[in-house]
């Protein structure tokens, strides 16, 4: 959130105070109200002297006589009496507007007793800032003097008064704790007046604030004042699952809002038939499972000879008709003929309304046959075994191949390796052709160029007669 005192990117997009929505300047206050009446500009001589001011970012609120001599309006901060001094606040409402909120919040304006006594100068606002900085420290060292006496509670915020003269302790405890040794350490350590205060835990949520699983601010802490009892017994109205991670809030309590449709709720079940959880049958019996309200359809599973069947939906009207008939002591035959023409026996799974819950062993994925790779290389033919093709063959006669079926050039690769009887044949270099006196004794070599030059042009020669397996042949012919 962000108001417009906030910062903003170059784009003037605010990028808030970093205070979760509940900053200093009131325009994102914690249980804002908007006082439209005091927008108008209307002079009301018979004006209600009773306003309602807010004290830290709206924590909590109180109602304050204003006199005319303050000459405080709506937004100012003002200085108010307490008990012990005084403090500071924000003025929120003014005029007619508190007087219906006094009625909603049950108040009498005879036990309204504390006045407002000036608008607040610098000093006041400097003063109350120091008390705000000093209320982080006091919370944590509250929490271990707690611990040092072994009390079961929980200090769940401090407040200090505006004058720093008085400072509210809120805890949380499951039942009555003794503190009176806790006051008197806390008065020597913090050296100030010591009130202690316990709230619920639906109270203590809404001071500290938060993000609910809806993804907007609690509700308690934004604009619910008052806490209503919520059980069970709303959520099994609206066909909830009875899972308490999922009902319960922040505070560890259920959430106030499985009460907000709930009186919608019991008016579409007013309509549905009572104790029609189940139907006889003639071999068999149909049981509900689910209830839509606001469809008005009622789906039962139907079971014959222990064989349970498919889903099937029945509106309200037939449901009383079937239970009519059980009640005179008839029990149906044919239940399917019951259903509405036009829709499908079962129920379409695609769009029925599944709930969340935990598939785990419920869904089994078929196993995937997997493939070895390696044998299907194996299996492909190689494209470099296959030999010369015909456009490099220039005879166009019959290519030799050995028993192994690869061209007598790859077999002759490395020709000095290679065993056989007859004398190795000349290797020509150097265009000379060799005499067949010559292949008698070892490889003849020309030395016209030099060794290295003899060596480069026996490579060359021998890469040239790889591809030529007829001209191979016609020197196998030759040297022999």
């Amino acid at each position: 959130m962000g108001c417009a005192s906030c910062s903003t990117t170059k784009n003037g997009v605010p990028q808030g105070c970093g205070d979760k929505g509940h900053c200093s300047s009131g325009s994102c206050n914690k249980k804002n109200t908007f006082d439209w009446l005091a927008t108008l500009d209307l002079h009301d001589p018979m004006a209600f002297q009773i306003v309602e001011v807010s004290f830290k970012k709206g924590n909590h609120k109180g109602f304050y006589l204003n006199p005319p001599h303050a000459d405080a309006m709506t937004g100012d901060m003002v200085v108010v009496e307490s008990t012990n001094g005084y403090d500071v606040g924000r003025i929120d409402l003014s005029g007619d507007l508190v007087r219906l909120q006094m009625k909603k919040k049950k108040k009498d304006e005879a036990s309204v007793i504390h006045k407002v006594i000036r608008v607040a100068n610098t000093r006041d606002l400097e003063k109350l800032d120091e008390a705000r900085k000093m209320e982080k420290k006091a919370m944590v060292r509250a929490r271990v003097l707690a611990r040092t006496l072994d009390l079961d509670m929980k200090i769940g915020d401090v407040e200090y008064q505006g004058d720093k003269r008085k400072a509210t302790f809120y805890y949380t405890a499951e039942g009555r704790v003794d503190f009176r040794e806790l006051v008197r350490v806390f008065a020597k350590d913090f050296r100030v007046k010591i009130e202690m205060k316990q709230i619920g835990s639906r109270q203590e949520s809404s001071i500290i604030g938060g993000i609910g699983t809806c993804g907007r601010e609690l509700c308690c802490s934004t604009w619910k004042s008052n806490f209503e009892t919520v059980t069970t017994t709303a959520a099994r109205y609206q066909n909830l699952a009875i899972n308490q991670t999922k009902l319960t809030g922040q505070c560890g309590r259920l959430k106030c809002c499985l009460n907000y449709e709930l009186d919608t709720y019991i008016d579409a079940l007013g309509d549905f038939p009572k104790h029609a959880d189940k139907i006889r049958l003639d071999n068999g019996l149909a049981t509900l499972i689910k209830t839509d309200i606001f469809k008005g359809i009622m789906y039962y599973s139907v079971q014959r000879d222990n064989i349970k069947g498919p889903l099937l939906p029945l509106s309200i009207a037939q449901v009383k008709k079937l239970l009519a008939l059980n009640k005179d002591g008839i029990k149906i035959k044919d239940i399917d003929k019951m259903e509405e023409p036009g829709k499908p026996k079962e129920v379409d799974l695609e769009n029925i309304e599944h709930e969340f819950a935990d598939v785990t062993g419920e869904i089994v994925l078929p196993e995937l046959k997997r493939r070895n790779k390696g044998r299907n290389n194996r299996k492909k033919p190689n494209s470099k075994n296959k030999g010369p093709r015909r456009n490099d063959r220039k005879d166009g006669g019959p290519k030799s191949e050995n028993k192994s079926g690869k061209p007598e050039a790859k077999r002759r690769e490395n020709p000095n390796k290679e065993k056989s009887n007859n004398p190795p044949r000349a290797i020509n270099t150097g265009g000379q052709k060799s005499d067949n006196k010559d292949n008698q004794g070892p490889k003849s070599e020309s030395k016209g160029d030099g060794q290295k030059k003899s060596k480069n042009n026996n490579r060359k020669k021998f890469d040239r007669n790889k591809n030529k397996p007829n001209q191979n042949n016609s020197n196998d012919n030759k040297a022999e």
